[in-house]
C-alpha cells in the first residue's frame, strides 16, 4: 500500500467513525438529555432505548464490530497462512477502528444507563479502549519493519543516516554552521533529568529548539528550497531515530506490561457480553427478527 492509498485508507476509516457519531448522536440528543424517569414520554423512546429498533440495532452491530476487530487482528497476528492478506501495521489500525467504532455505538445502545452485570462489562469496554489508547502510542514509539515485524537495536542504528558526513561532503557550509547542525542531532540523554518522565517531556522540547535552530543556519546559508526540505527531513529523521533508540528498551517492556493489562480487561468484556446476549435471547427480546 503506497503512502498515498494508505492516508486515504485512514482518511475514510476516522471519516466513518465521525460521520456515525455525529449522525447518532443529532438524532438522539434530544433524547438523550431528557432524565431516565422522563423518557418514557420521549417521541423516540421506541426507537432509541436499549431494547428499540435503533438503540437494539446499535448494540448488536457494535458488539459485532468489536467481536470482528479482535478476532480479526489476533488471528493475523498468530497465523503466518494470514502474511499475505496486508502488513500487520494496517490490520492493527483497522482493528482500532473497529474497536473504536463499536464502542461508541454500544455507548449510544446503553443511552447512557449503566447498571447491574452489564455494568461491568461496559466499564471493561472503556477500560479496554482507553488502554488500547496507550498501547497504540507504546507501539508505534517502538520502530519496525513494514510487515510490522519489531526491530532489534541493531537493525534500528543501521537505519540512521551519516548526516553529518552526508553534510559535510555535499553541502559548503561554514564550519559554524555544520557544527550547530551536528550538535543538534547528538546530544546525550544523560544530559536530562532522572526521571524517565520529566526526561521524556525536557527532550521533546529540547529537541522542537533544535529543529528550529537548523532552520535558522539553513536560512541564513541561503539554500535553494529542495535542500533544505531535504536536509531539515533528515535532521528530523535522524533525531526522532535517537529519541526512539534512547527510550527502546523501556518501550518494549511497557508494551509487555501492557499486553497483561489489555488482555484481562479485554476478556472480561468479551464473556459479559456473551452472557448478556444469551440472557436477552432467553427472555425473548428481540431486534427486528
Amino acid at each position: 500500500m503506497s503512502k498515498i492509498t494508505h492516508k486515504i485508507f485512514i482518511g475514510i476509516l476516522v471519516a466513518i467513525v465521525f460521520i456515525v457519531t455525529i449522525s447518532v448522536f443529532y438524532k438522539g440528543i434530544s433524547y438523550y438529555r431528557v432524565s431516565i424517569e422522563e423518557r418514557v414520554y420521549h417521541p423516540d423512546h421506541n426507537l432509541l432505548k436499549p431494547s428499540g429498533i435503533i438503540g437494539h440495532g446499535l448494540g448488536i452491530t457494535g458488539s459485532f464490530l468489536m467481536i470482528i476487530g479482535m478476532v480479526s487482528y489476533m488471528s493475523r497476528k498468530r497465523y503466518r497462512s494470514l502474511s499475505r492478506l496486508g502488513s500487520l501495521k494496517n490490520w492493527l489500525e483497522f482493528h482500532i477502528f473497529l474497536c473504536t467504532l463499536g464502542p461508541m455505538m454500544i455507548l449510544f445502545h446503553t443511552s447512557y444507563k449503566f447498571g447491574g452485570l452489564v455494568a461491568v462489562s461496559f466499564w471493561s469496554m472503556v477500560a479496554v479502549f482507553l488502554s488500547g489508547i496507550i498501547g497504540r502510542f507504546i507501539y508505534i514509539q517502538i520502530p519496525r519493519s513494514i510487515e510490522g515485524r519489531e526491530l532489534s537495536l541493531n537493525e534500528v542504528r543501521a537505519m540512521k543516516t551519516d548526516v553529518a558526513g552526508l553534510l559535510k561532503n555535499s553541502y559548503n557550509m561554514d564550519e559554524e554552521s555544520y557544527s550547530i547542525i551536528v550538535d543538534s542531532i547528538k546530544k546525550k540523554i544523560e544530559l536530562y533529568h532522572k526521571n524517565s518522565i520529566v526526561r521524556y517531556i525536557r527532550k521533546y522540547f529540547d529537541d522542537r529548539k533544535s529543529i528550529k535552530s537548523v532552520k535558522a543556519v539553513l536560512k541564513r546559508n541561503k539554500l535553494p528550497k529542495t535542500e533544505y526540505v531535504k536536509i531539515i527531513a533528515l535532521v528530523k529523521d535522524d533525531i526522532s531515530l535517537n529519541r526512539k533508540i534512547e527510550r527502546l528498551d523501556t518501550m518494549q517492556n511497557l508494551f509487555k506490561y501492557w499486553h497483561v493489562a489489555h488482555l484481562p480487561f479485554a476478556l472480561v468484556m468479551l464473556i459479559i457480553m456473551v452472557i448478556h446476549v444469551a440472557v436477552t435471547i432467553v427472555f425473548g427480546y428481540r431486534w427486528i427478527f
